[in-house]
């Protein structure tokens, strides 16, 4: 078999010199289906008529043309009759496969740019599937990014992730009130990586609850290792965060863990997040006493759990913490309620003995 010189082919395959993470095996089989394609239109057969073998220790291939012995010849490019293969080897039998090499000036210019076109493109699904599985890994974690550009009009910022590629950043997805300068790096919690046509496609947040959670995990040792679990987590991004964390060991105390020495590991996880206000409550089996306390900082005088399929309940606060317990605009309560899954109705102690009287 003829070994392939031709130099325009090989002016495609030097480019794969220049990649870097694409597996071996991979390109081998792409430059291979680039020379099926580029046989194929030449000699008008079918994969099945083409044979290549590629050596990528020497960068050279070898390629050749199967036909069909018949007694009569019904397509002379997919078929050879038995006097013709005969005149190449006399011990030729119907059935078998005479293979002739192929000379690479036999494929000419168009097969060396069908060559390099399919490379390329295989190449860039290979790089696709590489940021896919590079950003697959990241999902659901944080990943610092750098800012490439702002979209005034929109709000929105185009971020650089690295190795996953970019990704925009919606302003619905951005803490209110932040802002951003070019080459600026910021963290964003990875929601969801999904394939597509042109790579992955990925979502990413400032504003998920998600974003609180991770930063706990790399913070606090005794979460980042099981000993205490994040059972739930509310947020109203840039105001206030609720979380309700819960210990595996008794010794250990979650809501401390959390806090650190002097407040130390949420005073700096506040400050990641621009000030924003971080509660931190302890959950607890009992509804009623996960209630109370996920409506801190408000005191609770009762929980009662309202009978019937919805999850509601009516809280009763002292009369100078109804206001605290129901939260600027609502939002105590309001954050409270995503936290245990309940509805909550407050009322105030001296309203709700008034009613009973």
């Amino acid at each position: 078999m003829a070994t392939a010189t031709n130099n325009e082919f090989f002016e495609a395959l030097a480019a794969l010199e220049k990649e870097r993470g694409l597996p071996e095996d991979y390109l081998i089989e792409k430059i291979k289906a680039a020379i099926v394609i580029a046989v194929k239109k030449d000699y008008e057969v079918e994969d099945d008529n083409v044979i290549v073998d590629i050596d990528p220790a020497a960068g050279a291939f070898r390629a050749s043309l199967a036909q069909d012995i018949v007694e009569e010849v019904e397509n002379p490019h997919t078929q050879v009759s038995l006097e013709d293969a005969r005149r190449v080897r006399k011990t030729y039998k119907v059935g078998q496969r005479l293979i002739t090499p192929l000379k690479t000036k036999e494929f000419g210019r168009i097969a060396a740019q069908t060559a390099k076109h399919v490379i390329r493109q295989g190449l860039r699904e290979g790089e696709r599937s590489l940021q896919y599985n590079e950003m697959q890994s990241r999902a659901h974690e944080i990943i610092s990014a750098t800012v490439v550009s702002l979209d005034p009009e929109r709000g929105n910022i185009v971020l650089d992730l690295g190795k996953g590629g970019s990704a925009v950043l919606p302003r619905n997805e951005q803490v209110p009130g932040e802002t951003f300068t070019e080459g600026q790096v910021v963290q964003v919690y990875v929601v969801d990586v999904l394939a597509t046509e042109r790579g992955p496609r990925i979502t990413i947040s400032r504003t998920h609850p998600g974003l609180v959670k991770r930063m706990f995990e790399l913070e606090v040792p005794e979460i980042y290792d099981g000993t205490v679990e994040v059972k739930a987590i509310a947020r109203e991004a840039g105001a206030r965060t609720k979380m309700a964390v819960y210990s595996k060991d008794p010794n250990v105390d979650p809501v401390g863990a959390c806090i650190g020495a002097h407040g130390s590991r949420v005073e700096k996880i506040v400050s990641e997040l621009g000030g924003e206000k971080i509660d931190i409550i302890r959950w607890s089996e009992d509804i009623t006493a996960f209630i109370s306390a996920a409506l801190s900082p408000a005191k609770v005088v009762k929980v009662e759990l309202l009978p019937g399929e919805t999850r509601s309940c009516r809280v009763t606060v002292p009369d100078h913490q109804l206001s605290l317990a129901i939260g600027n605009k609502g939002q105590n309560v309001r954050l409270c309620a995503h936290l245990t899954g309940y509805n909550i109705d407050i009322r105030p102690e001296s309203g709700y003995y008034g009613e009973e009287e």
